[in-house]
């Protein structure tokens, strides 16, 4: 529902940041919901209400900006006790961002850790590996009864990272055009290491700063899939990925 990254694309809403919906049948899990996602979710159609689970990578606010309104909507404003939070430790008890009168609203709330698994209905995921960022944060590789895709969010590279991550579909989160040693984010450059070392069915650019919107990422996605012989796209605001396609 969003592909902005990091604060300026965030501010300026360039691009929407509404985080990733995915839907498995009947399990509806949200991930990431930066300001803006409970508009656009209403937009595009999908019911906060039917939601089985939230999870925040980080607690940076373009990826929790909209947390709290999303756990009312999910909990039909902590009437129904339902679903369940993921996040790190550090967005639940320190200087939170999931405001503390509504962590009885859902069914629980799970911290997220370095090598945790967790399951929503028939859907797992794993926390493999602590990225490098300013706040804990974390991937996820999620295992469906026919699929297993990963997402690497925001990190600063680092040589074993592609070693934690597998499944036929990678998505990852590329902020920079050119690598910035300041700046805790992936670069394009590192985006093709990395599927370079994945070999992934398909592979998703997102989550976009300013520079990689500037030099049109869906062009950059085309050079790196024809660099690299991976399926590469950037991903579009409203952009729907079926992965019963990853079959063919």
């Amino acid at each position: 529902m969003g592909t902005a990254g990091a604060r300026f694309a965030v501010s300026r809403q360039i691009m929407a940041s509404g985080g990733v919906w995915l839907s498995f049948g009947s399990t509806q899990i949200l991930i990431d919901p930066g300001p803006g996602t409970l508009v656009h979710a209403i937009k595009r159609k999908f019911d906060p209400s039917k939601l089985d689970a939230i999870i925040l990578s980080h607690r940076h606010l373009d990826h929790s900006g909209d947390i709290n309104v999303m756990i009312e909507a999910m909990t039909n404003g902590g009437k129904s006790k339902r679903g369940i939070v993921f996040a790190p430790a550090d967005a639940v008890n320190r200087d939170p961002v999931i405001l503390s009168y509504l962590h009885s609203y859902p069914e629980r709330i799970e911290i997220l850790t370095e090598g945790g698994l967790y399951k929503v209905n028939d859907i797992s995921f794993e926390t493999p590996v602590k990225h490098k960022h300013s706040v804990e944060t974390y991937g996820f590789i999620f295992r469906t009864p026919k699929h297993t895709f990963s997402w690497i969010t925001d990190t600063k590279y680092f040589t074993e990272l592609p070693c934690y991550y597998m499944g036929e579909m990678l998505i990852i989160n590329v902020v920079l055009l050119n690598p910035r040693i300041s700046i805790e984010h992936l670069s394009l450059p590192e985006a093709k290491e990395i599927i370079v070392k994945i070999k992934p069915k398909l592979a998703i650019l997102t989550h976009f700063g300013m520079t990689m919107w500037r030099a049109r990422p869906w062009e950059l996605a085309q050079k790196l899939s024809d660099e690299t012989g991976v399926s590469v796209i950037a991903a579009r605001d409203g952009m729907r990925v079926n992965l019963a396609e990853l079959e063919n």
